[in-house]
């Protein structure tokens, strides 16, 4: 099948009577082309079908117009809407964006992040698998002068740009509110403490029940190797053989969360009377199950848009490439039924 011709910037120019300069000009909304041709550039663009050239477009400015962005999974509420927060601020100036994810792999996130370095993205925002061990394989981008944001899993050396909420903070508030709702054996499920942001929740745990002379006690603390239903399942039947049972639980996600909820259901333990129960996130599954799930409120979308603006400003050379910064995103206690012991309106 014969293919039709590719629409030109002389096609139109033709047409219009005009330059094919001032129809470049006009297609980039050139300050010194009249709002009057340049509305007639585009009606005459959109009805003979042309399609700006990025390829030619970004050879001349050396720029691909393509974020990098590096996640540790998809299939995450939490990462999709960090997702819907970057494309939010890219798509605005004119960014496409190259997606990869790790599959909690650190070989597989050595081999995305190179790929996207061959593939010259202008810039990279990354989130670090379960297993990175170094970061090395970043130095690339920073060898060539291409801007990298972390967020979420990052390493906190002082010496990178991180989008970050306080997740020590977070741990503190959630154990805090367990404590205050009556529970004094509260068990901790949580994941690879190698990442910042279970480390970091742990300390968090800790500090709380320090403040309230309450003793850390490490069969309380239970790390599974993913964040899925089935190690919800699995913690759940960890907590069941516990002797004593704890009265309280602080889980670092929320599907993790409603997992371990439905099964120590299964088995007749009522929540919260049984035993209180935080999550971490505020995915969607919290106001699905039953009880409700109080939670940690983990802002995604305001985390991308934060690290796409602080990259784009990078790119743009409004902000100084070899200028780190800590970017903490404002974060909170969403309480629901599955933890509130001192109310009378249990839902069970």
């Amino acid at each position: 099948m014969k293919k039709d011709k590719e629409i030109t910037i002389y096609d139109i120019a033709r047409e219009l009577n005009i330059s094919a300069a001032t129809v470049s000009r006009g297609l980039q909304d050139h300050p010194n082309i009249s709002q009057k041709t340049k509305q007639r550039i585009a009606d005459l663009a959109k009805a003979i079908g042309y399609r700006s050239n990025h390829f030619a477009s970004s050879l001349r400015s050396k720029r691909s117009k393509n974020i990098g962005v590096l996640v540790h999974e998809l299939n995450s509420s939490f990462i999709t809407s960090v997702l819907s927060g970057i494309e939010k601020i890219t798509a605005q100036q004119g960014y496409d964006l190259l997606i990869a994810h790790s599959s909690e792999s650190f070989k597989k996130e050595i081999a995305n992040t190179t790929n996207l370095f061959n593939k010259r993205v202008d810039g990279l925002i990354a989130s670090l698998s379960f297993d990175t061990s170094d970061l090395d394989h970043f130095d690339m981008f920073y060898h060539k002068g291409v801007p990298v944001v972390f967020f979420d899993r990052v390493e906190q050396d002082g010496k990178k740009t991180v989008v970050i909420i306080d997740n020590f903070e977070c741990g503190y508030t959630a154990t805090q509110h367990l404590i205050n709702q009556g529970c004094r054996r509260i068990v901790h499920v949580t994941s690879s403490l190698s990442r910042n942001v279970y480390a970091q929740r742990l300390s968090g745990y800790k500090q709380a029940l320090r403040l309230n002379d309450l003793p850390f006690d490490n069969t309380l603390l239970i790390v599974e190797d993913e964040l899925s239903k089935k190690a919800g399942e699995e913690a759940a039947m960890k907590i069941l053989n516990m002797h004593p049972r704890p009265d309280g639980a602080f889980i670092t996600n929320d599907l993790v969360a409603a997992a371990c909820m439905q099964m120590l259901k299964q088995y007749g333990i009522s929540i919260p009377l049984d035993i209180a129960i935080v999550g971490f996130n505020n995915d969607t599954i919290g106001e699905l199950i039953e009880p409700a799930l109080t939670t940690i409120n983990y802002p995604g979308k305001d985390i991308g848009e934060l690290a796409a603006l602080n990259l784009l400003n990078q790119i743009e050379g409004r902000n100084d490439l070899n200028q780190t910064n800590t970017i903490i995103v404002p974060s909170g206690l969403i309480v629901r039924d599955s933890s509130l012991r001192l109310s009378n309106n249990h839902i069970t």
